[in-house]
């Protein structure tokens, strides 16, 4: 056999290699996938780990339904155990970090097994294809410590950027900063005590990003917001800047991400963005203390 004959063999080999890889197969359990990439000896996806992962998803017409890749935010979700045979849960359970696919899932399964009527994009007897590339799989440990260190080393991004501002809109002489990293600007002094955890509060606000664009009003919605201060309604940096003012007064709370809406994408206000929030404590009353947590800390004049 010569070198030329050889080179053909390969070729066909190679070829037909990559064509049983992208094949569509099917589980014992009817799932259809296809395997794009996949590394055999990886280590694969077990029930309670985290994946992070892209998703693109299309109805029986391939309409998109939804692209994470657009979204510009994978999903990120604990793996369980699949709800029911054929389910995409199922398919989950075949990847590991890097691998992608793409399941076929049959909607009328899918929505009676959900118990949700069928939306009017998806024809009964279709099926839903879900194209996936996994970011990450962790174990619940390794995800808790990769958090706790992303945390750390935002925080202190936020806090550059806080004081950045800060010395920008000549606020640092007002400014007060707890230990959390929250920052107060008093700017129309009230009267009396400052409520504590278990109050019933109602503000007035205003959410803007640190360029000055607006997100969110309670001005725009023609009432103030009712709320329990410490029961977890809002986020943590509204909990503890609430109870730094008092009764008819005005301020600015700068929050860090990490008191805010973290590094996920929330509505219009992407991951890891530090807010600003126009605050004023129009009134409250005293509420039930709630269960016991850690004490709030106290503010100390921002260095």
């Amino acid at each position: 056999m010569n070198l030329k004959t050889i080179g053909y063999a390969m070729g066909i080999t190679i070829l037909a290699a990559a064509c049983n890889q992208h094949r569509q197969q099917v589980t014992e359990s009817g799932l259809k996938y296809t395997l794009f990439d996949h590394e055999d000896d990886a280590r694969k996806a077990k029930l309670g780990d985290i994946m992070t992962f892209h998703l693109v998803l299309k109805n029986g017409t391939d309409s998109t339904l939804r692209d994470t890749y657009k979204e510009k935010n994978p999903v990120k979700m604990v793996l369980q155990a699949p709800p029911y045979k054929g389910s995409f849960e199922e398919g989950l359970t075949m990847l590991a970090t890097g691998d992608s696919a793409k399941f076929l899932v049959n909607a009328d399964t899918l929505f009676a097994k959900i118990g949700q009527p069928m939306p009017p994009m998806i024809k009964k007897g279709s099926e839903l294809s879900f194209t996936v590339k996994v970011v990450s799989v962790l174990t619940s440990e390794e995800f808790q410590k990769q958090q706790a260190e992303a945390g750390k080393k935002q925080k202190d991004i936020d806090a550059k950027i806080i004081d950045d501002y800060l010395v920008k809109n000549n606020l640092k002489a007002k400014a007060r900063k707890t230990a959390s990293g929250l920052v107060y600007v008093p700017q129309t002094e009230g009267t009396g005590a400052s409520p504590t955890a278990g109050d019933n509060v109602k503000v007035h606000y205003t959410g803007k990003f640190l360029d000055g664009k607006e997100f969110d009003s309670s001005k725009n919605q023609g009432k103030p917001l009712d709320l329990q201060v410490g029961a977890g309604m809002v986020i943590q940096g509204w909990d503890e800047g609430i109870t730094l003012m008092k009764k008819g007064e005005k301020g600015l709370l700068l929050i860090p991400s990490g008191l805010a809406y973290g590094p996920e994408t929330y509505g219009p206000i992407p991951g890891n963005s530090v807010l600003q929030f126009e605050m004023e404590l129009i009134d409250f009353t005293k509420g039930a203390k709630p269960a016991a947590g850690p004490a709030l800390p106290t503010p100390a004049p921002a260095k």
